[in-house]
C-alpha cells in the first residue's frame, strides 16, 4: 500500500490518489465527511452505545476526560442541555469520530474532510490527532469561543440564491461602515452564510434581499463563528493547538481554511489555527476532492446537512450517511 503518512507538503498527492484508487477501491474513491455545529439531537449516539463495545469504551472514557457525564445528556437530556456550547461540540464531535471508528475495516477512506467543527473530526478519524487530544482541543475551542462570544457578540445568517461575489460585495459595502460583517461558510452554490456583528448582519440581510436574494435568515446561533469576532477565541486555542501532539494522516484532509488536502502536520496545524477566523470553503473543499478522484462520500456523524450540500455541489457523485 502506498503509505500515505509518507506524502507531505501536497506534493504527488492526486497521483498518490488514484494510485491508492486503482490499487486498494477498485471502483469507488471514497471520501468521509464530518458535519458540524447545528446536527445535534437528543437521542445521538445512543444506537451506537448500546450496540458496539468500542463505541461504549469510547463514550465512557468522554465521559471521564471531560469529568461530567454528556452520555447522559446526548442520549435523554433535553434540546436546551444539548444547545449549550460546552456540551454541543464535544457531543457532535463524539458522535461523529466514533461512528466512523465503528465501521472498522470498512473505513478505508481516500480522503477526509469536516465542517468547521467536523474538521476536529476528520483529523482524529483520519489519525492526525489521537482521541483524547482532539477531544480535549475541541473542549477548549468550545470554551474559547463562548469566551469570544461574550466579549464580541454577534450573530450569522444563510444568504439563499445569490452568486457569492453579490454577498461578498455587499459585506464589504456594509463592513466600510466600521461595521463587522463577512461571508464565513460557502457551504454549496446559492447558500453563503455570512457572519459578523448583529447590527451589520441586520443591514447586510436587507441589502441582499434587495440585492434579489430569495431568503436572509438569521440563525439562531450564539456568535459571530469564522469572522474577527473570533480573534480572542483563536489567540487561546491556538496556545492549546500549539502544545499537541500531531502526526501524518493515513489520507489527505482537506481543509476548510484553503479547501486543499494537506498531509503535514505542521501545516494542518497552521491551517487549524487560522480555521475560527476564515471563512469554511466547503463548497471548493467539496470540488477539489470530487476533481483529485473522489465519487463516493459517507457523512460520519448527526444529521444530513453535508449530504445535502454535496448534492447540490454535485448530483452526479454518490452520497450517503452513517449515524
Amino acid at each position: 500500500m502506498v503509505p500515505f503518512a509518507l506524502v507531505v507538503n501536497g506534493i504527488f498527492i492526486k497521483t498518490t490518489l488514484y494510485l491508492y484508487n486503482i490499487l486498494y477501491q477498485n471502483t469507488k474513491m471514497k471520501a468521509f465527511v464530518f458535519p458540524g455545529q447545528g446536527s445535534q439531537f437528543v437521542g445521538m449516539g445512543k444506537d451506537l452505545y448500546e450496540n458496539s463495545t468500542l463505541a461504549k469504551e469510547l463514550f465512557d472514557k468522554a465521559d471521564e476526560i471531560l469529568g461530567f457525564k454528556i452520555t447522559d445528556i446526548m442520549f435523554a437530556g433535553t434540546a436546551e442541555q444539548l444547545k449549550e456550547t460546552k456540551v454541543t461540540q464535544p457531543a457532535v464531535f463524539l458522535h461523529s469520530v466514533i461512528s466512523a471508528l465503528c465501521l472498522g475495516d470498512d473505513f478505508q477512506p481516500a480522503m477526509v474532510a469536516g465542517h468547521s467543527l467536523g474538521e476536529f473530526s476528520a483529523l482524529v478519524a483520519s489519525g492526525a490527532l489521537d482521541f483524547e487530544d482532539g477531544l480535549k482541543l475541541v473542549v477548549a475551542r468550545a470554551n474559547a469561543m463562548q469566551k469570544a462570544c461574550e466579549k464580541n457578540p454577534g450573530t450569522m445568517a444563510a444568504i439563499i440564491a445569490l452568486p457569492d461575489e453579490t454577498v461578498e460585495q455587499v459585506c464589504a459595502e456594509v463592513s466600510k461602515e466600521g461595521k463587522v460583517v463577512v461571508a464565513a461558510n460557502y457551504n454549496c452554490p446559492g447558500q453563503l452564510v455570512i457572519s459578523g456583528d448583529k447590527e451589520a448582519i441586520a443591514e447586510a440581510c436587507e441589502k441582499l434581499k434587495a440585492a434579489g436574494a430569495k431568503r436572509a435568515l438569521p440563525l439562531a446561533v450564539g456568535g459571530g463563528f469564522h469572522s474577527p469576532l473570533m480573534q480572542p477565541a483563536k489567540e487561546e486555542l491556538q496556545a492549546a493547538i500549539e502544545k499537541t501532539q500531531f502526526s501524518a494522516p493515513k489520507c489527505p484532509v482537506y481543509q476548510n481554511v484553503d479547501a486543499k488536502p494537506h498531509t503535514d502536520p505542521n501545516e494542518i496545524k497552521a491551517n487549524l489555527i487560522a480555521q475560527l477566523t476564515s471563512p469554511v470553503r466547503w463548497t471548493k473543499s467539496v470540488q477539489n476532492m470530487i476533481a483529485d478522484g473522489a465519487d463516493d462520500f459517507t457523512e460520519c456523524g448527526p444529521g444530513k446537512a453535508l449530504q445535502g450540500m454535496i448534492h447540490r455541489i454535485d448530483k452526479a457523485v454518490a452520497v450517503q450517511g452513517i449515524a
